[in-house]
């Protein structure tokens, strides 16, 4: 079997589509995205291609070693991207080759279905917060929130921390102690300021916080983490094995989430959990994306051990022709080959755009730029 054409496609609302065609027809999906840089990792993509046409695709860990290896500059959020997906769309090809769920390729299921949980926004009425209550009635067990207000000042007031305490208390309030609450702080809040909002935060017991600290320093998330019994998560904006090294290694985060589209695919992702494991720590995969992109995750997820829990953005309504279901908290494992899903076409026909979706800055009441 050979690669004959790697085909991307720009998907609404920030998506890249990959299609890796091969000589005996299979095609191969896979999600190689970075949200603001489609167009950029598309052109990647297509750079990969001059290696990969011609190459067997069922041969993935020799592909994505010459691949990432093969250049002088490795890794980063752009070529590590565009690799993701084309090892996504590898793993694909693979197991539709051989009819069997990629989970079963990379040593068989763990466990017999995925928890997953959504996103709520924090606005409060009455002193609970719609979102919330609307997330578990559609069957959710675990919820995620974020800080209000940003951009964050590097050290912002009393009347901040206590409207994010507000915020997080109706949350609780709302969904009852049963319900696990995550809170991302998505790299918006200085490490001073994280520690004094994790303190607040405690009494209401976070199921974790979510990137602190931006990712440069893992000393200062090391620092953060000492500080609180709220534990850290943290990978959305690492890339490959040795991007999660320090933190692995330093105990910053015993929560790791790397992101199947951006960290290196699946392949990688279960190398960094083994390296998770090691340390007790647990995987909960970063995914704000399309379906390719759930899809791989929830193989990987039902593959390793130490998996905790799975980010959802959305089910493939109006994308997959069987899109996703919840049952109780939970997606059950898909039995189909490969990834087991298949793209609705004439769904998708009024979805395709340009891709030029970008990202807007956050800017402080005085006019300087601000994390978000």
């Amino acid at each position: 079997m050979k690669i004959t054409g790697l085909e991307t496609v720009f998907v609404k609302p920030r998506w890249v589509f990959l299609k890796m065609h091969t000589d005996e027809g299979i095609v191969g999906l896979g999600e190689p995205a970075l949200e603001g840089r489609s167009q950029t990792v598309a052109a990647a993509v297509q750079e990969m291609g001059r290696f990969l046409i011609g190459e067997d695709p069922r041969m993935i860990e020799h592909n994505w070693q010459t691949v990432h290896r093969r250049q002088f500059y490795r890794g980063g959020p752009i070529l590590s991207s565009a690799l993701s997906g084309v090892e996504q769309a590898m793993w694909d090809i693979l197991g539709k080759s051989v009819g069997e769920p990629v989970y079963r390729l990379l040593g068989g299921p763990t466990r017999k279905k995925i928890r997953v949980y959504r996103g709520c926004g924090g606005r409060v009425v009455d002193g609970r917060v719609p979102s919330a209550g609307e997330a578990v009635a559609e069957g959710f067990t675990a919820i995620k929130t974020g800080l209000p207000g940003a951009p964050i000042k590097y050290v912002d007031s009393l009347a901040f921390l206590e409207e994010t305490e507000r915020r997080f208390a109706a949350m609780r309030e709302t969904v009852g102690p049963e319900v696990d609450i995550a809170i991302d702080f998505h790299g918006a809040s200085s490490p001073a300021m994280s520690i004094r909002l994790a303190k607040a935060l405690e009494p209401y017991y976070p199921m974790f916080i979510e990137e602190p600290v931006l990712p440069g320093n893992v000393d200062e998330l090391v620092r953060v983490a000492r500080s609180t019994s709220i534990p850290i998560a943290t990978g959305e904006r690492l890339f490959t094995k040795w991007g999660f090294r320090e933190v692995v290694e330093k105990q910053a985060a015993t929560i790791l989430q790397p992101d199947l589209s951006h960290a290196g695919g699946i392949s990688e992702v279960k190398k960094i959990a083994a390296m998770a494991e090691c340390y007790y720590g647990s995987v909960a995969p970063h995914c704000p994306l399309g379906p390719i992109a759930l899809a791989a995750c929830i193989q990987l997820d039902a593959s390793i051990p130490n998996f905790l829990i799975q980010e959802l953005g959305g089910l493939g309504e109006g994308y997959l022709k069987e899109p996703f279901e919840v049952v109780e908290g939970h997606i059950e494992l898909p039995t189909g080959p490969g990834l087991g899903i298949e793209l609705d076409e004439e769904a998708l026909a009024d979805k395709v755009y340009d891709g030029s979706w970008d990202h807007r800055p956050s800017l402080h009441e005085d006019g300087s730029v601000g994390d978000a």
